[in-house]
């Protein structure tokens, strides 16, 4: 994001009904009450974290004012002309539960829980795009927010292996995934165009499977080194985001196949190499010797497995001897009892390294222990893959292609993208109006949810300003819909406030879809002759 403009005209406040004010962020807060008084930010502010563990905070907030607003405020342990407080108090049991109250004396941010501190970090700076500037003073309005999200769990998946877009633009998604509070980066870094991640122990992973991607299967290889993953792991962590890797399996391998063709299961004319070879004992060695160095790599407790649209290429799999041998000495009846089978070693190695074992919802199938399990619910039109998941207890989180795939359209005018049935699409208001209580296996089983997760996939993505298209403003109805309790949401108010976020858009140079004025930017990029999740 590039320095954002201090002055936003008409946008400081928004009202509906007689004298009340709605509170101008996004995600709307639970409860935010407008106080009288505005609190003058200035090169005097000073930053006084209350316990040396919200030091980084305290930097991290420094560091966003002078970026954007070029206030050089200072971080001590002593109160200033005018102060913020960071303070952890409190045993909220919900980690990301915050107040904040902003008056003429003080800015106080209090959480019993880090994760707390930095949304109500978030939440100030968002009231400061709304905020005036003059003779070197921010003048932020007065408020006393209490917030919770209704879910832990608000993720975003990019797939870079259809195409790669690079450390910068990566940082700057987990900028924007942290000004609207989302904290799941689900990473999709390996599949049937190009493997992006560094395993020190098969080089080849990326010097030969790193070639190509969607549009040039001949491009050359591009991945991103351990080094790199490190520091987009604490560059993410520091901004309160989880990065969940997702190393695809026992599907969608041919690029790592093309590297390491001895663990080649086969595939179809239409998808060649497809599977990694459930029948050959050094498969799972080999995978299990990937997932150790990606368990290093990446601190979330969890490693993604895929799962998914395995049957797309796994016909050789009836001929394959090995396999044969393998479904007679366990009794696995068909090519699905083999997945299940492959899955469950696999999920064997995720435990054994003290990770749990996430992947799509065709893993529900599968015997695996509850308390250690996620299920991403994908399948929209699949109901009872979603239900049966639910019903064995596993946690789940609810992706659905409607309204959560935002690689499909996103207006009635656009062609470039994915639509379902009888024309359907991803619109900013039905991102905006998803609820999971509709859903109906849902309803006994709410715990189970840990949250809403949008998915980025690539096929019709080939450079920055699509992605930003395809995201943007959709993003922000995400956030909404993942923190926001539904009897606070109110579509025609969100996007009242959207405006604001629009004019933050345009500042930081991002090629966003403009709802409020659909020819703003026009639609780029080119249709892909099918599509494979």
């Amino acid at each position: 994001m590039k320095h954002f403009l201090l002055v936003l005209t008409g946008v400081a406040a928004f009202f509906i009904g007689k004298g009340q004010t709605v509170c101008p962020v996004i995600p709307l807060p639970v409860k935010a009450v407008k106080e009288s008084g505005v609190f003058p930010m200035s090169a005097q502010t000073v930053i006084c974290a209350g316990d040396a563990s919200l030091q980084p905070l305290a930097v991290y907030l420094r560091g966003e004012l002078q970026r954007r607003y070029q206030l050089p405020v200072t971080v001590g342990k002593k109160a200033g002309a005018t102060t913020i407080y960071l303070k952890q108090s409190g045993k909220d049991t919900n980690v990301d539960a915050y107040t904040l109250i902003v008056n003429k004396k003080a800015i106080t941010i209090a959480a019993a829980h880090r994760e707390g501190i930095f949304n109500g970090i978030a939440t100030l700076l968002q009231l400061s795009t709304a905020a005036t500037s003059h003779g070197g003073v921010l003048t932020i309005d007065g408020w006393k927010i209490t917030d919770a999200p209704q879910y832990a769990w608000r993720g975003l998946m990019l797939d870079e292996s259809r195409f790669f877009f690079g450390k910068k633009k990566v940082l700057q998604l987990l900028d924007w995934m942290a000004f609207y509070k989302l904290n799941r980066f689900h990473w999709h870094l390996t599949d049937v165009p190009g493997w992006r991640l560094e395993i020190r122990r098969y080089p080849l992973l990326t010097t030969v499977g790193g070639i190509g991607n969607i549009v040039d299967s001949t491009a050359p290889a591009a991945y991103y080194t351990q080094e790199d993953i490190r520091e987009i792991v604490a560059y993410a962590g520091l901004r309160n985001i989880t990065v969940v890797p997702e190393i695809d399996m026992p599907g969608h391998a041919a690029a790592a196949n093309r590297a390491y063709p001895a663990f080649d299961g086969g595939g179809t004319d239409r998808y060649p190499r497809f599977t990694f070879n459930p029948g050959r004992e050094g498969t799972y060695q080999y995978l299990s010797d990937i997932l150790t160095e990606t368990a290093q790599l990446f601190p979330a407790g969890m490693i993604h497995l895929g799962g998914d649209e395995v049957t797309f290429g796994n016909a050789g799999w009836d001929s394959d001897t090995g396999i044969t041998r393998l479904k007679q000495q366990h009794g696995l009846k068909d090519r699905k009892a083999v997945e299940d089978y492959f899955i469950q070693r696999m999920a064997d190695t995720v435990l054994r390294l003290h990770n749990k074992v996430m992947a799509w919802d065709e893993i529900a199938t599968a015997t695996l222990p509850a308390d250690s399990t996620i299920v991403c619910w994908w399948r929209h039109d699949k109901p009872e893959a979603l239900a049966m998941a639910l019903d064995k207890g596993y946690s789940v989180v609810l992706c659905p292609r409607l309204p959560f795939y935002f690689d499909f359209v996103q207006d009635s005018s656009h062609h470039i993208g994915r639509r379902w049935a009888k024309g359907a699409f991803n619109s900013l208001e039905t991102v905006y109006n998803f609820s999971a209580a509709e859903l109906p296996s849902v309803p006994g089983h709410a715990s189970q949810v840990l949250g809403v997760q949008a998915c980025i996939w690539t096929e019709t993505v080939h450079n920055d300003n699509r992605l930003d298209f395809l995201l943007f403003p959709r993003i922000s109805a995400l956030a909404e819909t993942a923190w926001t309790p539904a009897d606070r949401k109110n579509f025609k108010g969100f996007t009242d406030r959207l405006k604001t976020q629009q004019q933050l858009y345009k500042q930081a140079g991002l090629y966003y879809f403009d709802i409020f004025n659909p020819g703003w930017h026009k639609e780029s990029g080119k249709s892909a002759d099918h599509y494979i999740d």
